[in-house]
């Protein structure tokens, strides 16, 4: 499948930083990830460091799937506000599910720290009415997150001219939020994990997949195998490959990154977004350029897509521009990806009944490495015989 098009930023910034090799014989092993992104090579290192022997696979080289498209923005708010999520799915598993989102941040960054990786930041988080009529969901969102327990502050029109010197009727301001480069993230998870033992092949497409009693089969190709108690299905946005159940709606978004500013601005320590649908947002990145992202469209045609990019990215520019006019925004990169939006925002981890001895890390949606740090938390337990309460909030037939 197609999922990215363009120069994305992370990728131009970092290339192919390592090279692994391609899967030339059969093997055995306890665990096949299958899926070389974030989800997969977080699912890699949680069970690694448990101990547990594991062989990852990817069809591409490593990361040039979704995650090399990635804004890599760390939020605990998920697509749907709690304030509607808790109407649609109930306020204790809403909560529950913001929770864990925040909770994931912190993990990630004490795992950047173990793996001395620098690029993870601590931000703050705006999201603001992109309209007047949404005044009032802020409203709503701001009570909702503070009754969760998020420590949250309610800003009016003024507060925000005076703080980030653009006009709106009102935001949330939140404290916890990060910013990361999950590209590379992906790649120093992987490499970490290899010196504990794990086994990477890229470029090795699994063919056919048998189903045994207590154990998998995996085909590469004519002539090669791989033997495996579990399967862990990390594919992301191709999982129609893979299960026949419709589970996420693909959708093309955009993205475009500046040079870099001669002025600081605010965005150092704040990534912004708002309430419109599909929502705009921004983030600074290390260089001090700007990455702008929105104007999705809701199908998956790559000739279509790909047509976009340049209107897209006028669009984008012109959507900072009217937020920020005196700032010398000039756009370098731009790029579009595909991703996937489920019916109530979450993510699809666990069993899926028509596929033995394996389990899915699916993170669909604008939160999709908070959610491959939930789904291979999850994952890790199920393997070791362990019950989590939580997998009723992600399962297939919830």
């Amino acid at each position: 499948m197609n999922l990215t098009t363009g120069y994305p930023y992370f990728l131009i910034q970092s290339g192919l930083p390592y090279a692994y090799p391609k899967l030339r014989g059969s093997l055995s092993t306890e665990v096949v990830i299958i899926g070389g992104g974030i989800s997969g090579a977080l699912t890699a290192f949680n069970l690694t460091e448990s101990g547990i022997p594991c062989v990852l696979l990817d069809e591409r080289s490593i990361g040039l799937g979704s995650t090399c498209a990635s804004t890599s923005l760390l939020q605990y708010e998920l697509d749907t506000p709690l304030c509607e999520l808790s109407l649609q799915i109930g306020g204790k598993n809403a909560e529950r599910a913001y929770i864990l989102s925040s909770e994931a941040i912190n993990t990630l960054e004490r795992i950047s720290r173990q793996l001395d990786f620098k690029s993870f930041q601590r931000q703050q988080s705006l999201l603001f009415a992109a309209y007047k009529k949404d005044k009032n969901l802020i409203g709503r969102e701001f009570e909702a997150r503070q009754k969760a327990g998020f420590e949250v502050s309610l800003l009016d029109e003024k507060q925000i001219a005076e703080m980030y010197g653009f006009s709106s009727p009102a935001a949330i301001l939140s404290k916890q939020a990060a910013i990361t480069d999950v590209y590379r993230f992906t790649h120093a998870l992987l490499q970490f994990s290899i010196k504990k033992g794990l086994q990477v092949f890229d470029r090795t497409s699994v063919t056919k997949i048998t189903y045994f009693k207590k154990s998998v089969e995996l085909g590469i190709g004519p002539e090669i195998n791989i033997k495996s108690r579990f399967v862990v299905n990390a594919t992301g946005y191709e999982i129609t490959e893979f299960i026949d159940k419709k589970i996420v709606s693909l959708v093309s978004t955009y993205a475009i990154a500046s040079e870099p500013l001669e002025k600081s601005s605010f965005l150092e320590n704040t990534l912004l977004w708002n309430t419109a649908d599909p929502y705009l947002y921004m983030r600074m990145t290390n260089d001090k350029r700007v990455i702008v992202g929105g104007r999705d469209e809701e199908f998956y045609n790559p000739q279509k897509r790909d047509r976009l990019i340049r209107p897209k990215s006028i669009q984008l520019e012109q959507d900072f521009k009217k937020l920020f006019p005196e700032t010398d925004f000039k756009m370098e990169f731009s790029w579009t990806g595909t991703f996937g939006i489920t019916k109530d925002a979450l993510p699809y981890i666990g069993t899926y009944d028509k596929t033995p001895h394996t389990f899915y890390a699916l993170g669909f949606g604008g939160n999709g490495i908070t959610f491959s740090l939930i789904a291979a938390e999850l994952i890790r337990d199920l393997i070791r015989g362990k019950t989590n309460k939580d997998l009723e909030l992600f399962k297939f037939d919830r």
